[in-house]
Formats: C-alpha cells, sequence, structure tokens
C-alpha cells in the first residue's frame, strides 16, 4: 500500500522541520534530499490520480503525461508542474561535485507541490 500524496507532503514537512525536541540524526542537507524525494513521488502520484481520471492511457506513458498536460490543465498548471518535478528531480540526485539541497529551497518546492495536488484535483481535464 502506498501512501497518498499529501501523507507525502506532511512526512516532508516533519522533515525540513522538526518538531522541537526531535532528536536530529541526519543533517539538513539529506534531510532536505530525502524530503525532495518524498515531495517527487507525491506529484508522480497526484499526476497518475489526474491522468486516471481524464485519461486512463496516460498514466502508462511516462513524459508524455506531462507534455500533454498543457492541453488538459493549461499552461499554467503544465509549467509549474514540469518546473517543480524537473528542480526535484534535480534535488534527489546526489552529485559528489555538489553540495545538498538547501533546506529552504525544498520547502519552497513543498508549498508549490501543495499548490499543485489542489491544482490538479480541481482541474478536470
Amino acid at each position: 500500500m502506498s501512501a497518498s500524496p499529501e501523507t507525502l507532503v506532511t512526512a516532508a514537512g516533519r522533515l525540513l522541520l522538526p518538531q522541537p525536541g526531535t532528536p536530529h540524526t541526519l543533517a539538513p542537507g539529506l534531510r532536505a534530499r530525502a524530503a525532495a524525494v518524498l515531495l517527487r513521488m507525491a506529484l508522480d502520484q497526484a499526476l497518475d490520480a489526474y491522468w486516471l481520471r481524464v485519461t486512463p492511457s496516460m498514466t502508462r506513458i511516462g513524459k508524455h503525461r506531462m507534455l500533454c498536460l498543457e492541453w488538459y490543465a493549461g499552461h499554467d498548471t503544465a509549467r509549474r508542474c514540469r518546473t517543480t518535478w524537473s528542480a526535484l528531480s534535480a534535488a534527489c540526485h546526489y552529485r559528489t561535485s555538489e553540495l545538498p539541497p538547501a533546506p529552504a529551497e525544498i520547502h519552497t518546492r513543498l508549498l508549490e507541490v501543495t499548490g499543485l495536488l489542489s491544482a490538479l484535483s480541481a482541474t478536470n481535464g
């Protein structure tokens, strides 16, 4: 059983802003990277749910679902999805020559994913 997109966003938020008194066993950059993975999973699940409502055959076609989103969900939503998904994908990947993502950057992406979950659930295609 997989978690809902909203549950994944909540978990990402807890990684980025742990409750006071919570022991910090991971460095902020590692928590930010883990949060980015959860946020990208949430966005992927929201896109799957959107396409399942609009046209179920699109859930089987990887990147085409992002390319076609503009014609179904509108230019702004499609642009926000592409930008956010790309930024989260970059933040998820470990590169030895780069610093991990900043928690503030991933928190901004968390807010964007939260808005996209609402936009995708409200859009009927």
